[in-house]
């Protein structure tokens, strides 16, 4: 019966999914859905993949990290140079592939020993590198130093852009709830009670963040491939900060609440778009704010879960 119930739950989120695809893509074909919403709609989709990948870092293992826009640059510029010289799907395969590898010898090199600071220590850390990566790109020759590239073929569609974000989703979820995902939550936890019942906290931590790597490296491919240039400018601290808002506005560690979030900061932005001035204002007391009166975000852990529906159904039915 258990088993026929997560069954039901897929197909309930399957369903959701395809719903969502089909109304989506009937509002932007007869218009109601306009171009200028249709590049807020993209954003929203990258910003999910981006919030879902970087609450895995922080919300799953507790591990505050500010590196997310360095991964998505490296994601970016890989996509960018690639689709510049095959401006085709394979072009854009072949670049997001090059990204995943650089970004996870890159998140190794990093992680391995700024994984065993902690709190702010590891966020001065992880910002550093970034900003590392943002300078690099800004002083390359094959990436057209501070003037970015220019002209990059529009090869991220809607299809390609939702299905992208579904798989980051299954993935970060399959993750939390596998074994190596019970061990990042226990490292949340109590990081010292963990490693005297034997968890290799470092291991994990060091998994969990080449996972959300990847997925920012993915985010910024589709980024720079809708976008037709890319700047080093695009990658700053305030970028960084755009996810976090993400995370601990919609709650840590619940996927639920960083999906709800990302639509919810890409509606915001659209309303803010005449007061750009003002928006990292606006961000920082939303973040003291959400700090102050609510610190596990709007949602906390809690999940959107039809398993839990279906279950209390039955027992109301039992």
């Amino acid at each position: 019966m258990r088993k026929e119930l997560l069954n039901k739950a897929n197909f309930a989120w399957l369903v959701l999914s395809v719903v969502s695809f089909v109304v989506l893509t009937i509002l932007m074909k007869v218009g109601i859905i306009g171009s200028y919403y249709s590049i807020t709609l993209y954003n929203i989709f990258i910003n999910i993949i981006l919030a879902v990948s970087l609450n895995l870092v922080i919300g799953v293992c507790g591990q505050f990290s500010l590196g997310h826009a360095g991964f998505m640059c490296i994601g970016a510029y890989c996509a960018g140079i690639m689709v510049k010289m095959m401006p085709n799907m394979t072009g854009l395969a072949i670049g997001v592939l090059i990204g995943f590898v650089l970004s996870t010898i890159v998140a190794l090199i990093v992680s391995i020993p700024t994984l065993r600071l902690k709190g702010d220590y590891l966020a001065i850390a992880t910002l550093g590198f970034a900003e590392i990566v943002r300078i690099l790109v800004q002083n390359m020759e094959i990436t057209n130093g501070a003037a970015g590239l220019n002209g990059i073929p529009k090869l991220t569609t809607f299809p390609l852009l939702f299905v992208c974000a579904v798989i980051s989703i299954l993935v970060v979820c399959n993750f939390t709830h596998s074994a190596p995902g019970r061990a990042c939550l226990s490292i949340r936890e109590d990081e010292i009670a963990s490693e005297a019942m034997g968890i290799n906290t470092t291991k994990y931590k060091v998994i969990a963040f080449v996972i959300g790597a990847l997925l920012a490296s993915l985010a910024g491919a589709l980024f720079a491939c809708n976008f037709y240039v890319i700047k080093p400018d695009q990658f700053t601290f305030n970028k960084s900060i755009d996810i976090l808002v993400m995370v601990v506005f919609g709650g840590m560690g619940s996927m639920t609440s960083s999906v709800l979030a990302a639509v919810a900061i890409g509606i915001i932005n659209v309303v803010l778009a005449n007061f750009s001035e003002i928006r990292m204002i606006i961000y920082g007391l939303a973040l003291v704010g959400i700090m102050i009166f609510k610190p596990t975000g709007i949602l906390g852990t809690k999940e959107l879960s039809f398993k839990k529906l279906l279950d209390k159904r039955k027992e109301k039915s039992a």
